[in-house]
């Protein structure tokens, strides 16, 4: 079953899907993306479109090792992510081949419905308990906020309590059921995580996700070994390697790896493998669209140490593939169910992703700025 051809659809500014085709008339569909750095993915796409057409679609495993061995550099998020959902579409053609799910190729079925936490943005404090009570009404039993970031260079004993304030009119408004992790986004430096970590604690968040940048382990491990409170980390590193000193040196109890960033099915699947013999749960990072979903799901179903799923809920449904797939996705009480269905259980509509097509200016990497104008120091 030769590769035939590579070809790549742009819709919104952030979500780039990829379908590889072959000489068998069986398509595979990926998420390949960076966001902020669609047209730069892309690019390293195509870059390896010349030694994937022709080769062996069922041969991932020795498709991937090629991609990421047989260039003097290796690794980072543009080349992981370009092999990432090269790799994931590998896996909707191999099972549609076989006619099975990919996950009962990767070890069976080990639940068969996935718990998902939803995002819950907002400018205000009053917005973001709006949105949390829907969510909850609708049936989620996990949500997840962001912490605000401390660009005034407010006084400390402020920003903390301030933070603390709002995460406890949020937990009092949903109730002691509802789990809600806050995803630090490495906007403060680790000492400031230390004590905000402390004063968070007896309102249980499910997690604290990045508290600090995970380029220093040594902070991480500082940081879990002084609080009761989970701490999570792993979007912003990809492959094995990545992953390797964070869980060796257990520095945090809840990995998020990106399947759509750190290598891949497999490659994630390794990762969760080398977090389950550290005792390290996997919560997957996923804020795209309805194939890095599908994707996910598909991982979730077979991995023992999975814990939950992010959700980022646009009103539109649209990451759910509302518009974009023939069936979309379905959350009931905060759950989707997994489907018995070849490949990653989806179809794609073309007509939708040609109709939706995005020409224009892409996103920018996000920024954050101090008063003055200077990019901020976390």
């Amino acid at each position: 079953m030769k590769i035939t051809t590579l070809d790549l659809f742009h819709v919104k500014p952030r979500w780039l899907f990829l379908r590889i085709g072959t000489d068998e008339g069986i398509d595979g569909w990926g998420e390949p993306i960076i966001e902020g750095r669609a047209r730069t993915v892309e690019t390293a796409i195509r870059e390896l479109e010349g030694f994937l057409i022709g080769q062996d679609a069922s041969r991932i495993e020795y498709l991937w090792q090629s991609m990421y061995r047989n260039s003097f550099y290796r690794g980072g998020p543009i080349l992981v992510s370009a092999i990432s959902g090269i790799e994931q579409a590998l896996w909707d053609i191999k099972g549609k081949y076989h006619e099975v799910p990919v996950y009962e190729m990767l070890g069976g079925i080990y639940r068969e419905k996935i718990r998902m936490y939803a995002h819950c943005w907002g400018a205000t404090t009053d917005k973001i308990v709006e949105r949390a009570l829907d969510r909850k009404q609708k049936g989620f039993t996990a949500i997840k906020i962001l912490l605000e970031p401390n660009l005034k260079h407010r006084g400390l004993m402020s920003y903390v309590e301030s933070q603390v304030e709002r995460f406890a009119t949020i937990r009092d408004a949903v109730g002691k059921e509802m789990d809600i992790g806050i995803d630090f986004h490495g906007r403060v430096s680790p000492d400031i995580a230390v004590q905000l970590a402390r004063e968070l604690e007896p309102y249980y968040p499910l997690f604290i996700e990045e508290p600090c940048l995970p380029e220093n382990p040594e902070a991480l491990i500082n940081l879990s070994r002084t609080t009761t409170v989970p701490i999570a980390t792993g979007e912003r590193l990809f492959t094995r390697w990545g992953f390797r000193e964070i869980l060796q040196k257990q520095a945090v109890a809840i990995i998020q790896p990106d399947i759509s960033h750190a290598g891949g099915l497999l490659e994630v699947k390794k990762i969760a493998s080398m977090a389950e013999i550290n005792y390290v749960s996997v919560a997957p990072h996923n804020p795209l669209g309805p194939v890095s979903l599908a994707v996910n799901l598909q991982f979730s179903a077979c991995t023992p140490n999975f814990l939950i799923q992010e959700h980022f809920g646009m009103k539109e449904k649209w990451d759910l593939g509302e518009g974009y797939l023939n069936e979309p996705f379905i959350i009931e009480d905060g759950y989707i169910e997994i489907q018995n269905k070849p490949g990653l259980g989806i179809e794609v509509n073309e007509e939708a992703l040609t109709e939706r097509a995005y020409s224009g200016d892409w996103d920018s990497p996000r920024l954050y700025y101090e008063d003055d104008g200077s990019i901020a120091d976390w």
